[in-house]
């Protein structure tokens, strides 16, 4: 059984520790947890009766830690990342896997020198909405694909987010903290992407911090707030997807897919379970499909169990280190190809993930 020592107490990380001492506990141990703030470090460990570290560092040297869970900041992934692999520890990193490709690049391969594993969130692929879609495409329901189209559209965070700012900075926005969910949904619905357009903009340079406790703060905003993306699947469909902090209201649906006898509308990949809609081209109605799969409700931690349970079965796990720099690839790619105007054709490679079984 994989040990599991998790850096950053943030406000993911309750939901981590509940699932994989509770859901999880019978394929993985939670030993010890680390922040910067030592009393988040000291609660967290009260509450889940595991050991507090001051550093990450000696965190992932400790020999009761096999696993690092990586839910620090997007700027501390690669560098945290890095010593807990030069530490012969696996490592599972939140969303977005690294903010650079170097980083992401370098962290692979002294994975891979290690004989160590990496990979990252989302997760939420392997919930029970998206692996009904997937088994549904596979069994023709809507025909041959042939566009996707995906759409994360409001006003930011500063309004609701206890701690936003880190949203505005480098690693981050709405492409890097939310594109990853509906990015990762498409490559296991559909494929990898072969070749990315696009353009993106910042819209309001400074935001207003209207959440508790740092009301009346202005955050400079270093990246862009508006994004738009177009793909082609190796497989020969065309998607399409809007990120934005800049949308006050919209009528759009979060992810659709048009395939040759039918549309699917795919669930909030941000979430795990429903509801699932297809309208087949001769129905007059949409129906909701059933779930097929486990892990309809909030499963987060479901990814570092899969690779946890993969290392002891010798097989690939499905939130693999492809799949997340093949989405990191993407992502960066729509920001070349808005910077140059001209195509970025995307340069990693990753298979479609199989269906899960757990």
């Amino acid at each position: 059984m994989q040990r599991i020592g998790i850096a950053g107490i943030g406000d993911i990380s309750r939901i981590y520790l509940d699932n994989l001492t509770k859901v999880f506990g019978k394929q993985v141990q939670v030993t010890a947890v680390t922040d910067t703030i030592f009393e988040r470090a000291e609660k967290a460990a009260a509450d889940y009766n595991v050991k507090a570290f001051r550093s990450a560092e000696e965190m992932v040297h400790s020999a009761d830690v096999d696993m690092l869970l990586n839910l620090t900041p997007p700027q501390f992934h690669f560098e945290l990342a890095l010593a807990a692999v030069n530490a012969g520890k696996h490592v599972y990193n939140e969303k977005p896997f690294c903010v650079k490709r170097e980083e992401a690049a370098c962290l692979i391969k002294a994975a891979a020198e290690k004989g160590v594993r990496v990979g990252g969130a989302p997760d939420t692929f392997l919930g029970a909405g998206i692996q009904t879609c997937i088994k549904l495409i596979d069994d023709g329901w809507i025909g041959r694909p042939l566009a996707a189209t995906a759409f994360v559209l409001n006003h930011g965070p500063e309004h609701w987010h206890p701690s936003p700012e880190f949203i505005y900075k480098q690693g981050c926005g709405p492409l890097f903290d939310m594109g990853p969910y509906y990015l990762t949904a498409l490559v296991n619905l559909l494929g990898p992407v072969t070749r990315v357009a696009g353009s993106a903009k910042i819209g309001l340079a400074q935001r207003l911090i209207t959440s508790e406790p740092l009301n009346g703060t202005v955050i400079d905003v270093e990246v862009p707030t508006y994004i738009a993306g177009v793909f082609d699947f190796a497989s020969g469909a065309v998607g399409t997807i809007i990120t934005s902090y800049e949308t006050h209201f919209h009528t759009l649906p979060c992810m659709e897919i048009y395939g040759t006898e039918g549309t699917l509308r795919l669930p909030d990949p941000n979430t795990f379970g429903g509801p699932i809609f297809i309208k087949r081209f001769n129905a007059e109605e949409w129906s909701e499909i059933p779930l097929v799969k486990n892990y309809a409700e909030n499963s987060r931690g479901i990814g570092i169990t899969d690779m946890a349970v993969a290392i002891a079965e010798k097989r690939p796990h499905r939130a693999s280190a492809e799949l997340v720099y093949h989405v990191l690839d993407i992502m960066h790619g729509i920001f070349d190809a808005s910077e140059s105007g001209k195509y970025y054709k995307v340069k990693s490679k990753c298979k479609r993930p199989a269906m899960s079984v757990m």
